[in-house]
């Protein structure tokens, strides 16, 4: 028998081993301990009894599928789950999980999904509302296939979502803007949005992923389901309506929904999207809100990187990657929610101004812009700008204003000669300008300032107008 050979180590790689299998064991110890006090739901005959036989405490989730047929509701401050099993939800018309109005709940590393032929739902995988200092973490919601988000936070605080996965999130659906005064019809679309924060403040949003794999905006897809075709139009047409586009009862923008959204103006505040990754969006990030932070994501092939609007005031944009995007990367403007102050009325009290703009966009990197799914829908439109700052939706909308622009890189990739069905091809770019400010209307944007940035220009120029210092 051959003996094994010797094993040198120096003081200095000894010590580290050693030191690496005492926290080793410290770590397994504790999560056996931590096991060993919680509850488990393997002692009781359902999750929901093991949460309501055990208020305020971590509830252990063990390994395997836990089926359930109703919405497991945390009905206790303090509560959670945390574990590796995995919860199927049979009732398509339930979320897998609620709370209301609760503090301190944790979920943590466990997996949500629906079963198969329930998958399609008009519910939530995770939905929190009127909740406080709430942690999602490590939790991953799989196959929640619904225009509603598959985490949800509404009405909450300091709510932290950390290290979560999205995976296949959208299905086919109808839009229905017919209550709307601006719009009035519906249409056949792809809709569903990873993760959903509404009127929220003080939110974390960080490092989490987001993806879709099987409803990308194919023309063989939009064949087979119809998809931009009106379902339902009204009398009159709605006040933001274009007249061809209401006359030809077809859109183009039947790709809805979003990677991640923080919505509620002149609510929603102080947010922070950090080191996320976004594949195979609508819209990659969706912003209705104040005092954000955008900072070191990563957007992959959608056909809008992100966009601010609504009365978006102090976004900070630094150190992000937008990939693939074939409408706009990144697009600021104002929209038809916001306003200027107003005093009261007898009908109602005094309105805060809700005006977009006092932001930064910089040291992004904008690159393959026009290569991605959608692309075939929207070259023609020459509408493709990555760098994008509109108008407002109505007259009565203050402008954008006061936009610091600096260090940034639109990259023309299709001068390296990239890959195009399999052939290295060299061409132009895929936009018209690098960069597009609207002028017309009443309200075009003011104080823009760009500085120390690399824009490769469009097939029409670096920008449809001058840029100011």
């Amino acid at each position: 028998m051959s003996s094994l050979p010797a094993l040198h180590l120096s003081p200095g790689s000894l010590f580290s081993t050693f030191r690496c299998l005492i926290v080793g064991a410290l770590l397994v110890s504790g999560g056996l301990e931590l096991h060993a006090q919680s509850p488990s739901v393997a002692e009781y005959k359902s999750i929901q009894e093991a949460l309501d036989a055990n208020p305020g405490k971590m509830v252990y989730l063990p390994q395997g599928d836990h089926v359930v047929s109703e919405r497991i509701t945390l009905k206790h401050d303090g509560s959670g789950l945390y574990g590796y099993g995995r919860i199927v939800q049979e009732n398509a018309e339930q979320p897998v999980i609620r709370a209301d109005g609760r503090k301190r709940i944790i979920l943590r590393d466990i997996t949500l999904t629906r079963a198969e032929g329930k998958q399609e739902s008009r519910a939530e995988g995770v939905y929190l509302n009127q909740c406080e200092d709430v942690l999602l973490e490590n939790v991953r919601v799989m196959a929640n296939r619904s225009p509603a988000a598959s985490i949800s936070v509404r009405d909450g605080k300091a709510t932290q979502i950390r290290g979560c996965a999205v995976e296949n999130y959208m299905r086919i659906s109808i839009d229905d803007r017919t209550q709307s005064e601006n719009y009035g019809y519906a249409f056949r679309c792809i809709d569903g949005t990873g993760i959903a924060v509404v009127n929220s403040e003080g939110n974390l949003i960080q490092n989490c992923r987001v993806v879709e794999h099987v409803f990308v905006p194919t023309q063989a897809l939009k064949e087979k389901h119809g998809l931009g075709k009106f379902t339902k139009k009204n009398a009159e047409r709605g006040k933001l309506m274009n007249p061809e586009v209401w006359n030809a009862e077809y859109v183009n923008n039947w790709h809805q929904g979003s990677g991640i959204i923080v919505t509620g103006p002149e609510i929603s505040a102080r947010t922070q999207l950090i080191g996320n990754q976004i594949e195979n969006a609508a819209q990659g990030i969706d912003l209705h809100c104040d005092q954000v932070v955008v900072s070191n994501n990563i957007v992959n092939n959608a056909f809008i990187g992100m966009k601010a609007m609504h009365g978006a005031r102090h976004v900070l944009i630094i150190g992000n990657q937008f990939i693939k995007n074939d409408l706009w990367s990144i697009g600021l403007m104002p929209g038809a929610a916001s306003h200027h102050a107003e005093p009261a009325t007898t009908d109602r009290p005094a309105l805060a101004p809700n005006v977009d703009g006092g932001s930064i966009i910089a040291n992004n990197i904008i690159s393959d812009f026009g290569h991605g799914s959608a692309s075939w829908m929207w070259m023609e439109s020459g509408s493709c700008n990555p760098l994008r700052f509109d108008k407002g939706q109505t007259p009565q909308n203050p402008p954008l204003t006061d936009v610091l622009i600096q260090g940034n890189v639109i990259y023309d990739s299709g001068k390296d000669s990239p890959l195009v069905d399999g052939v290295p091809k060299k061409e132009g770019p895929r936009y018209s300008y690098a960069v597009r400010i609207e002028t017309d209307g009443k309200n075009p944007p003011q104080g823009l300032h760009f500085s120390n940035n690399i824009l490769h220009p469009g097939s029409k120029g670096v920008s449809n107008v001058d840029l100011p210092p």
